[in-house]
């Protein structure tokens, strides 16, 4: 019987029900302002943002947040929250491992070699993340930035994939509104991934169907996963000391009804199987989105976005093919 590595342990694969596969967890809110700081609430906030999603198909959640960014601590220790959300909302969880860009990378992982990193990952996976015991279940979202790879997400990635060799466990990644999406598959393969257990994050921020083919057709499967964010400010590196005044900051917008065109299209080619369907959401950006994540939440790709594919003409089995099927192959372990 194939099986899942949750943050409770092994669970069979036929379990999983429907899959968001790309969520953050502990980041639905910046800090504990709705207990005026009295206490740490994400564990209560996060059962309650999942409450209506067992009704609606779904059974799981990968919480793919990197070592020290949208709710991960620096060294892991946080993850045990998971848990306990797990058990208190009924869902399985499977978290991931990863760094983010290097701007936000713990000062530890900025001076590990790609051993140490490897060996880091691989340790994750097969003993726990920290002291928790909890393991990974999935490497990510391993991160590049926009328009490069810096030599430190070189090495990242690179270890990532020996890790991946290792243990078997599958690779997703954030791409910087999809830039550097080939040079992540060029490196990947130059350190012997199996592309088939690949998929590159964030196409849906460039909704280019030749990109999208491009990447497809070299094996790798690809994640429509911020569905819901339509809109979002564009940060690259933490926000730096400014002096008061006006300051310029960047923003982007991708609508829901080019990302229902843009899946449609990508289905009817054949590509159902190489295709995951996820949110993304974080607080910090809820605000901005009042329509999607804002009115629904986690529940607005079943009441919103999965309709808005069918409208188009998606088959069921491909939108079950893309929410179930797909990433259960993708989660089991030693597939």
């Amino acid at each position: 019987m194939a099986e899942v590595m949750t943050v409770r342990g092994p669970a069979p694969s036929s379990e999983l029900g429907r899959v968001m596969p790309h969520e953050h967890l502990l980041s639905l809110t910046p800090g504990p302002w709705l207990t005026a700081g009295t206490r740490d609430d994400r564990i209560d906030l996060a059962v309650g943002a999942l409450a209506g999603l067992a009704a609606r198909g779904f059974g799981t959640v990968v919480d793919l947040s990197p070592y020290g960014v949208v709710g991960r601590d620096p060294d892991g220790a946080e993850i045990a929250m998971l848990a306990e959300i797990s058990e208190r909302s009924g869902l399985h969880i499977v978290t991931g491992t990863a760094l983010y860009l290097e701007a936000y990378a713990p000062a530890w992982a900025r001076e590990a070699t790609i051993d140490e990193l490897t060996d880091r990952f691989i340790a994750d996976a097969v003993d726990g993340i920290g002291d928790s015991g909890i393991r990974a279940g999935v490497f990510g979202e391993q991160a590049t930035s926009l328009g490069e790879i810096t030599p430190f997400e070189d090495r990242v990635l690179r270890a990532v994939a020996r890790a991946h060799r290792e243990t078997g466990l599958a690779i997703m990644t954030h791409t910087t509104h999809g830039t550097m999406s080939h040079e992540q598959v060029d490196l990947l393969v130059s350190e012997g991934a199996d592309l088939d257990r690949v998929v590159i994050g964030h196409l849906d921020t460039q909704l280019s169907v030749d990109l999208a083919r491009s990447i497809l057709d070299r094996g790798a499967l690809i994640a429509v996963d911020t569905i819901g964010k339509e809109v979002w400010d564009f940060f690259l590196e933490p926000a730096p000391d400014r002096p008061d005044g006006e300051f310029p900051k960047r923003s982007f917008a991708r609508s829901d009804e080019g990302r229902v065109a843009f899946v449609a299209e990508l289905v009817a080619d054949g590509y159902a199987e190489r295709i995951l369907l996820a949110q993304d959401l974080t607080g910090a950006e809820v605000w901005m989105n009042p329509g999607t994540h804002g009115q629904l939440g986690y529940a607005y790709l079943a009441e919103r976005f999965l309709p808005a594919l069918a409208a188009s003409g998606v088959p069921e089995d491909a939108i079950e093919q893309m929410t179930a099927r797909t990433p259960a192959r993708l989660l089991e372990v030693g597939a």
